[in-house]
């Protein structure tokens, strides 16, 4: 991981592979050129003022995650100095917003990776500006390499490193608050990385099991409780939603709770997370071309998990509850068949139509157990509909709640720690397409609003009374695409920091 540490020291005299600047689109009253964003004064000085249209000779025009690079001034310790773009200038009173100084930071890291140390000269003007940068950082360095031979050339390795370390300038080291911003972006940071890890996993190798001794691993580090319900105690509680999806698998299901208390809690949260480690549709096989990124289905449970812990480390006064529905959605002889009831752990029964709607089986079943605790609120995080990714695209996931005000506050957290996400609603008129003349109710119902759908067959297995909200991150949860910002091809660790916000919120005794 990316080592986080805030300097005041001058950046001529800063030892370091590179000095990281930031740049902007100039406005109007600028006439359209490019600006250097403060922090970098002493950079511009030592090129005379002409900082800005050396870069602009060089192509720069501060679009948002651009990099340009070129030599340090006479005078620098550092050899390097690389400028990234903010996007557009912002409004005179106001400053550049956190998440255009997350993505800048992680482009940035992303641009040095092999590095061993740089200092990261950005606009920053508080404690928010200075956790926004850090996670910015730390999101942005992250590499996948496990499954990497890399050769036998040590040098190879080391250039595809992570950034070592990265060094604030413009934070205050005995600054409490800046102290505590560099951590928690730090705690956040590492613990999405650990998200990210878990769905970039091949499923040869994370299997439930296997998912469920992780979490062990990370509970006995960090002092969370952990209970793992295996086969034989999912037969005995009942648990049919979980052991009908995992019942075509050789890799048994299971179920994983996860207790984070505070002695000064007085809200209780519960968050819920689909763990399909692979997901083959089961007998409803999915077409080819659909399979191949399907590691990716146990993204929520990854979340769930990552939050948890990092509401430990960070020590919030809130008790916190994550479940991880973890199974392998597998065709073979043992497999449930389009047509199969399943009696659910609530008593409910469900009629399967389709065997590739099975994330909202698992997470029905946890749903349940969730709501035997009364918690104050309940989230649930799924990769659940690909009618999700078509109405708000790959970058956005939606959120339905059963309680319009809890909707719109999971939707400013979303928003406020840089999660595109968007409100959906849960039209009662479709509830009907998922009657059935054999069980209690469908699994699937009507194909227009098929997001919306699952949404309210979710509904039904929480409790009565209880706050819940459910975010589909299917778009968002694991990106084909190039990187962007902070963000890695893969598995991008989505639902993380909204889950964290939610929790810091209902610490601090605004949210509910």
């Amino acid at each position: 991981m990316t080592a986080l540490t805030l300097s005041t020291a001058a950046a001529p005299g800063l030892r370091a592979d590179a000095i990281v600047i930031g740049v902007a689109k100039g406005t109007a009253s600028t006439s359209g050129n490019l600006i250097v964003a403060p922090g970098a004064e002493a950079v511009d000085k030592a090129f005379d003022g002409r900082l800005a249209g050396v870069l602009e000779t060089l192509g720069a025009s501060g679009g948002e995650g651009e990099v340009t690079k070129l030599p340090a001034p006479a005078g620098f310790k550092t050899p390097l100095v690389l400028a990234v773009g903010l996007g557009p200038e912002p409004d005179e009173d106001a400053g550049f917003d956190a998440e255009a100084l997350r993505r800048a930071a992680g482009a940035a890291a992303r641009t040095l990776s092999g590095a061993k140390k740089a200092a990261f000269a950005l606009p920053v003007t508080d404690a928010a500006d200075i956790g926004a940068v850090g996670e910015g950082v730390v999101l942005g360095a992250y590499s996948f390499d496990t499954y990497k031979q890399n050769g036998k050339d040590a040098k190879a390795k080391a250039d595809k490193a992570p950034l070592a370390e990265a060094v604030l300038l413009g934070g205050k080291p005995r600054d409490a608050a800046h102290k505590a911003a560099l951590v928690r972006a730090a705690a956040v940071g590492e613990e999405l990385n650990r998200a990210r890890d878990l769905i970039n996993m091949p499923p040869n190798d994370l299997d439930p099991e296997a998912f469920a001794v992780l979490a062990q691993t990370a509970a006995k580090e960090h002092g969370i409780k952990i209970q793992i319900l295996d086969e034989k105690a999912l037969v005995k509680g009942g648990y049919g939603g979980i052991l009908g999806v995992g019942a075509g698998s050789a890799a048994a299901p299971r179920l994983v709770k996860l207790s984070y208390t505070s002695s000064k809690a007085k809200k209780h949260l519960a968050f819920v997370g689909k763990g399909i480690t692979y997901d083959s549709g089961g007998i409803s096989l999915k077409p080819a071309g659909h399979n191949e990124t399907m590691k990716c289905d146990m993204s929520g449970a990854a979340a769930v998990f990552a939050a948890v812990v990092a509401a430990a480390r960070l020590g919030l006064e809130v008790n916190v509850t994550g479940w991880l529905a973890l199974a392998e959605n597998m065709p073979s002889g043992s497999a449930t068949r389009p047509g199969d009831v399943l009696r659910m752990y609530s008593g409910k029964t469900v009629e399967v139509l389709n065997t590739d709607a099975e994330g909202r089986l698992v997470l029905a079943d946890a749903l349940w157990a969730a709501s035997a605790e009364k918690p104050d609120a309940i989230v649930d995080v799924a990769t659940l509909t690909g009618a999700m990714m078509l109405a708000l695209g790959s970058r956005t996931f939606g959120i339905m709640a059963n309680d319009d005000a809890f909707r719109t506050a999971v939707h400013e957290a979303a928003e406020e720690v840089g999660e595109p996400a968007w409100p959906m609603p849960l039209p009662e008129h479709l509830r009907k397409g998922m009657d059935s003349t054999v069980a209690d109710i469908a699994n699937m119902g009507e194909r227009m609003g098929g997001g919306l759908v699952a949404g309210l067959f979710l509904r039904e297995f929480v409790g009565e009374g209880i706050t819940w909200a459910h975010l589909d991150i299917a778009g968002p949860a694991f990106n084909e695409g190039g990187p962007f910002g902070y963000t890695p091809k893969g598995g991008t660790g989505t639902a993380v920091r909204t889950l964290v916000r939610l929790a810091e919120l209902t610490a601090a005794g605004d949210l509910g």
